[in-house]
């Protein structure tokens, strides 16, 4: 089982290198890596102002809680956060949790060391991913963030893979850790781009959603959940945005994705139902004509023969 104190590592020297904003991160040969982690359900706790090493994500899997933090020569700032949200800050900088009732939290704390190995530098990964890039040159000590999407599971699955690990075996670590700071930039960069028209990144996490479920039985009630927010207010936000409803928006796209199944595969067109979260081919049928002017069956005769001719003119 990993230490849940962290590895060993060779930490890499300066104040900037020890927090969430590193001074020379950008021209350092370095990597991140998991100091501490753990799960931990706090009941009316008061902590003290402490200090560390390491960057720190706080994620709220239940209940509430307050973060305060206290850069130099500033009054305290105290975060409020609920259930899907979290902060990521610079340990170095004062900080502290308060919880008045219930909270259950998952914590993990890494640091930037000497990169070893085959995996990609710090510097490369920004290099590569401007979402990141813009994260490590956010001057501020923290960022706030509520998730729209896996970072629970990104969260989740490194602890697992931590707790699994044996000794020497770091590149999946390594890996996932990776990943979850590119998600948490670009969920970031969507947060400061939205500024404050917040109900067009409510409705961009809701397409997104529509977009990976649409094979399956959803409702309105399940995109507002997955946004955390009230399904009607969702709904209505959702027709001022696009023009249409949330349904209308899942069945159109379920439509487009019948008619590249239909062109691009041999799967029979009663089964092209399932795979479109679709109760019944009649169903389906009906849907598809609405929409095409044409029935299934006859949409796949009509592109095979315009791809046949195609094909002729090429030849």
């Amino acid at each position: 089982m990993a230490n849940a104190g962290g590895w060993n590592g060779s930490e890499l020297d300066g104040r900037g290198l020890g927090g969430l904003f590193p001074d020379k991160l950008m021209l350092a040969d370095c990597r991140p890596e998991v100091s501490a982690y753990y799960f931990k359900e706090w009941n009316g706790f008061d902590m003290a102002l402490h200090t560390h090493e390491s960057s720190e994500i706080m994620y709220v899997m239940d209940g509430n809680c307050s973060v305060g933090v206290k850069p130099s020569d500033e009054n305290e700032a105290v975060v409020h956060l609920t259930k899907g949200g979290f902060i990521l800050l610079d340990g170095t900088v004062p900080h502290r949790l308060l919880v008045t009732g219930r909270c259950r939290m998952l914590n993990i704390e890494f640091r930037f060391v000497e990169r070893d190995g085959v995996l990609p530098s710090t510097k490369q990964l920004a290099e590569g991913e401007e979402a990141l890039a813009a994260l490590f040159r956010n001057p501020a000590p923290y960022v706030v963030l509520r998730e729209f999407h896996d970072v629970h599971q990104l969260l989740k699955n490194l602890v697992l893979e931590l707790d699994a690990a044996e000794s020497g075996q770091e590149l999946m670590p390594q890996l996932m850790l990776a990943e979850l700071l590119i998600r948490i930039a670009r969920l970031h960069q969507e947060f400061v781009e939205a500024g404050p028209d917040t109900q067009s990144m409510y409705v961009r996490q809701c397409i997104e959603y529509l977009y990976q479920n649409y094979d399956r039985s959803i409702q309105v009630k399940d995109a507002a959940e997955h946004v955390r927010l009230h399904p009607g207010y969702l709904q209505r936000v959702f027709k001022q945005k696009t023009g249409m409803s949330i349904m209308e928006y899942l069945n159109a796209y379920r439509m487009d994705k019948t008619a590249m199944l239909l062109r691009q595969t041999e799967i029979p067109v009663a089964d092209i139902a399932d795979y479109v979260g679709i109760g019944s081919r009649q169903y389906l049928h009906l849907m598809f004509k609405k929409h095409t002017g044409q029935t299934p069956v006859e949409y796949r005769k009509a592109s095979r023969i315009a791809g046949y001719v195609d094909s002729r003119d090429v030849n």
